[in-house]
């Protein structure tokens, strides 16, 4: 875990003096100035005035070597959005540069939105948009972050993990695609720790462990290589230094390759830093005859850079202890590259030279805008970015020997699309290692894809491979086709999934109304008319499953209201009548509770008791309160329990608790809590505990719709490694 630092403007200052670099340092003061007067009286979760926050982001984007419009940026990010200032007036003193990187980084946070995930989404593509015109804009913000992350422990706990999780789903993939790897290795590392507090401790634990022989260690294989390096000829000296992997990093090893720690073979790493691509390759032989090469575990991103631009030789060796590390052997070209990505560009001269480079790291960005802007969805950016920015790339070959970089599980569909979009279009089939295979083949690193094309001109996808492709970009180019080229057809099966979804979730808009009861999504997706909108959502521009929860809502209070007024409430009756049942949710006149012994659920068998002047408890038919009283058989008591039974349209979150066992293993607690909050699922409270015969509980109270939502959570939570079972836990 980081420690953060109390910033003051004299210690950015005096860092500033430091540098080798030209700053307009009285710009950077009159900057500060300004935010300090806009945010008096202002303080944070942790008690201390606001103004130390973009402190340390200006200071952490001086650290990244960003230029003075930057900074200024950094220090004046939150005045428009926090306090009573403008943009007008920070575009009048500081520049048109600085407001705009200031607006672009300013939430939406007075634009009316249905939802915190549409807002969030909203926010990041604001943020995209904003870097396709500056890039720096997602670099403020990816500081602006890092520092909320560093002091996230002043946060209510829900708050917490709600961040850390768009930190991990959101922010460090943008970080890695941008290469920018001090800021994306930190932000994993402390979202990581909020997410699963435990197997963080574990990993942290086992990592302290011979800390002082895992230093020496590094140490010796340091000289070892300089002093064989200094019997060659360099250009200049090269530099060596040595690392332990990061946390994350480690768990990542551990989880997904299901390894001991001492099995992580590039848990250390010697970089050695040289100035040529020549003395790269040179330096590899020397390795190798220094140390022997473990087998299939050389990787060459010189000659085949990663996505980000990230190139260096990797190769793991066995050193003369037996102890297995890794070797990354790059340029200082390369090495800025790696470390800074992106802001080499304005931290180093010899960085990223040239608009072409700059163009081409950029690229991803356009991509995944032009992307966005085939579906209305506007969560799908979200999707996107967790999806397709993936840390881990694979990279296919065409025949022709051109490499491919796609993301893990990426199909010979995404394949065909990030060729050419025609390429894509006329698919009729696919050969990988010359051998058919489906649509739906997911592809590895090393294979050798061919696609297969049709000579009909007006060959076209298929609706089938919105499903089978992986990535946005090739998704929204098949979406693409369709809304061009497809229009009376989309207007009819979008019409159709339309009206099947109403008839599935119970809405019963009349088709006089329907236009106006659809208002605000066709105002939202920008479409004209009902055809435009059943057109949307033929071609897979609108997403139903996000619209359905807000439109039976609507239903419910434009027309359940009406019937329900009209209609008279049953009366209460004892339970041995057996033929009346109140609807549970109709009861207007008396006061309803559900029973927290057994946390009834909608879709559960449930029984009503009548309190003493509390209203009606409601229970499961399976509680052990309701079984006790049927066994003890006392009239006065029986009279007391009433039949009842749910509506069918309230969707109100209950809570509820829930219990799982399984084997002790490190990253446990973070699998399950990932589940529920990737199904949204809201935590209130959980623990977890070592048994003793050795196995793990982890309980949990959480907030679900119903008992069918419950029966597919605890289906995920079953394919967990090692969950031996997962049940209702009675309070």
């Amino acid at each position: 875990m980081s420690e953060d630092r109390v910033v003051t403007i004299d210690m950015l200052v005096e860092k500033i003096l430091e540098t080798d670099k030209q700053y307009d340092l009285s710009k950077i003061i009159s900057a500060y100035e300004f935010a300090a007067k806009a945010h008096e009286g202002q303080f944070r979760s942790s008690g201390q005035p606001y103004i130390i926050h973009p402190l340390s982001v200006a200071e952490i984007l001086l650290d990244l070597g960003m230029d003075t419009d930057t900074i200024c940026a950094a220090l004046l990010h939150d005045v428009v959005e926090d306090t009573e200032a403008t943009s007008e007036q920070l575009q009048k003193r500081f520049g048109r540069d600085v407001a705009a990187l200031v607006e672009g980084v300013t939430k939406l946070t007075k634009i009316p939105i249905f939802n915190k995930e549409q807002q969030q989404a909203e926010n990041i593509r604001k943020i995209m948009l904003a870097m396709s015109q500056d890039i720096r804009v997602i670099i403020i913000k990816l500081c602006d972050r890092l520092h909320n992350m560093r002091t996230l422990e002043f946060r209510p706990e829900h708050k917490q993990r709600h961040t850390a999780l768009e930190t991990m789903n959101v922010y460090a993939p943008i970080a890695h695609r941008l290469g920018i790897k001090v800021v994306q290795e930190e932000l994993e590392d402390l979202a990581f720790h909020y997410l699963d507090p435990y197997a963080y401790a574990e990993i942290e634990q086992q990592m302290g462990i011979k800390k002082e022989e895992r230093e020496q260690f590094i140490a010796s294989l340091i000289a070892a290589i300089r002093e064989r390096l200094q019997t060659e000829h360099f250009e200049k000296d090269p530099s060596i230094e040595g690392r332990v992997k990061s946390i994350y990093g480690m768990y990542k090893k551990v989880f997904v390759q299901h390894k001991d720690i001492d099995q992580v073979y590039d848990k250390y790493a010697v970089r050695v830093i040289v100035s040529t691509i020549g003395e790269c390759y040179n330096v590899l032989g020397i390795i190798h005859d220094m140390y022997r090469p473990l087998p299939n575990r050389f990787k060459d991103y010189i000659a085949t850079p990663k996505a980000n631009m990230y190139q260096s030789l990797h190769t793991t060796v066995l050193g003369r202890e037996g102890i297995p590390f890794e070797v990354q052997i790059r340029t200082w070209d390369m090495h800025a590259t790696a470390e800074y990505g992106i802001a080499a560009h304005w931290k180093y001269k010899e960085g990223i030279q040239g608009k072409d480079k700059m163009e081409q790291r950029l690229a991803w960005i356009r991509q995944m805008i032009e992307a966005q802007q085939t579906t209305d969805d506007v969560e799908e950016i979200v999707r996107m970015i967790k999806n397709d920015l993936s840390p881990e790339d694979i990279v296919v070959m065409t025949p022709k020997g051109d490499t491919v970089s796609l993301p893990v599980g990426a199909t010979v569909v995404d394949f065909a699309y990030r060729i050419h979009t025609d390429v894509g279009h006329k698919m009729m089939g696919a050969k990988v290692d010359k051998k058919i295979v489906p649509l739906d083949y997911q592809l590895q690193t090393g294979q050798i894809c061919e696609i297969m094309l049709s000579k009909d001109p007006s060959k076209g996808p298929n609706r089938a491979w919105l499903d089978i492709a992986k990535t946005n970009e090739a998704k929204s180019k098949i979406r693409s086709w369709f809304k061009r080229e497809r229009r009376e057809e989309n207007i009819l099966t979008g019409k159709g999934m339309l009206e099947k979804a109403f008839r599935h979730n119970r809405i019963h808009v009349p088709e006089e109304d329907l236009e106006r009861f659809l208002a605000d999504d066709l105002k939202r997706h920008n479409c004209t008319t009902l055809d435009d909108f059943y057109a949307s959502i033929g071609y897979g521009g609108v997403s139903l499953m996000a619209l359905i929860p807000r439109w039976k809502d609507q239903y419910s209070k434009q027309y359940d209201t009406k019937e329900e007024d009209s209609a008279p409430l049953p009366p209460i009756q004892p339970v041995h009548t057996q033929r009346s049942q109140i609807v549970l949710d109709d009861i207007s006149d008396c006061a309803v509770k559900f029973a927290q012994c057994c946390n009834p659920l909608r879709g559960d068998d449930i029984v009503g008791f009548i309190t003493r002047g509390h209203g009606i408890s409601v229970h499961t038919t399976s509680c052990v309160n309701y079984r006790a009283m049927l066994a003890r058989n006392i009239p006065e008591e029986r009279e007391r329990w009433v039949e009842i039974q749910w509506t069918d349209h309230s969707e109100t979150a209950m809570q509820t608790s829930i219990e799982v066992v399984a084997e002790d293993r490190v990253g446990l607690v973070y699998d399950i809590t990932a589940i529920l909050m990737e199904s949204r699922i809201p935590i209130i409270h959980s623990s977890s505990r070592i048994l003793k015969n050795g196995n793990a509980i982890f309980t949990a109270s959480i907030r679900i719709i119903n008992k069918s939502q419950l029966t597919s959570t605890f289906e995920l939570i079953r394919k967990v490694k090692g969950v031996l079972s997962v049940e209702r836990a009675n309070n």
